[in-house]
């Protein structure tokens, strides 16, 4: 990486999509030049867990994740909080998802859906490990179901990806939760989804791909990658009015603040 580069960190990409497949040493050669140093590849369905986690054992950027993605939590079997709290033995394993509320194209399986989101939200709290929300036109309902669990029994979060409205952002924020920045923030129509985030405290932002996709200008819709995400956090700077290097290092402690598994496992190598 070159030495005058600012690092940040991928929050959320899928490493393991067949977009990539064959292409992980390059992607990550690729990515340290544009000073992304460290990534948390997201496992959507369990039964592909193994498959991730591989993924971050071989390549020392690499962290990972797992959960039950609410567009598939119909299709599979549904988690248990067990299970779930299992995967947290392995020391790159460092959050619960991706879970949420996608009503979007799968509202016929909200009920579902909410019993996944509270089953992964009880392995959070069992754990300790952040949630990774997934929310998508069901803005009311992800409030809600937050917030009732919240109250009983904290846990931390973040909203990977957040473009939903500002209610939801307010709802979130109020319970010590982060936001997610993606490429989505930094397209030319979102001026709303930029207007909100200007009011989310800088203290609670990460910058993320959702890697194969959203793909942010100049590289809008070609495949994403985690290099990509330093488009963004470049966007978010302008967002915040901080010049860069000052905008990446409080999105990287932001970062390891609630990713905190990844700061020991570093402190610890």
């Amino acid at each position: 990486m070159p030495a005058d580069i600012p690092q940040i960190t991928d929050s959320h990409c899928h490493l393991d999509f067949p977009q990539f497949e064959g292409e992980h040493d390059a992607l990550l050669a690729r990515a340290a030049e544009a000073g992304v140093t460290r990534m948390v590849t997201i496992c959507t369905r369990l039964r592909q867990e193994p498959q991730v986690r591989a993924l971050a054992e071989a390549h020392a950027p690499v962290f990972y994740a797992a959960g039950t993605h609410p567009m598939s939590a119909a299709e599979e079997p549904l988690a248990t909080v067990d299970e779930l709290v299992a995967l947290a033995d392995h020391p790159k394993f460092v959050g619960i998802g991706e879970t949420g509320l996608d009503y979007h194209y799968t509202a016929d399986s909200k009920d579902i859906q909410q019993e996944s989101l509270r089953i992964h939200i009880e392995a959070c709290r069992q754990t300790g490990l952040p949630l990774i929300i997934h929310a998508r036109d069901a803005d009311e309902d992800m409030a809600r179901i937050l917030s009732e669990e919240h109250a009983a029994g904290a846990y931390s979060c973040v909203m990977h990806c957040f473009s939903s409205g500002r209610p939801l952002a307010e709802a979130a924020l109020g319970l010590g939760f982060y936001l997610s920045m993606s490429g989505i923030a930094a397209f030319p129509r979102s001026t709303e989804l930029r207007e909100i985030f200007a009011d989310v405290p800088v203290d609670r932002v990460l910058v993320e791909t959702d890697s194969p996709y959203l793909a942010p200008p100049p590289h809008r819709g070609k495949r994403n990658e985690p290099a990509f995400s330093a488009h963004t956090a470049r966007v978010g700077a302008e967002v915040y009015g901080l010049d860069y290097a000052d905008f990446a290092a409080r999105t990287q402690a932001n970062f390891e603040r609630l990713f905190s598994r990844v700061a020991a496992y570093e402190a610890a190598a």
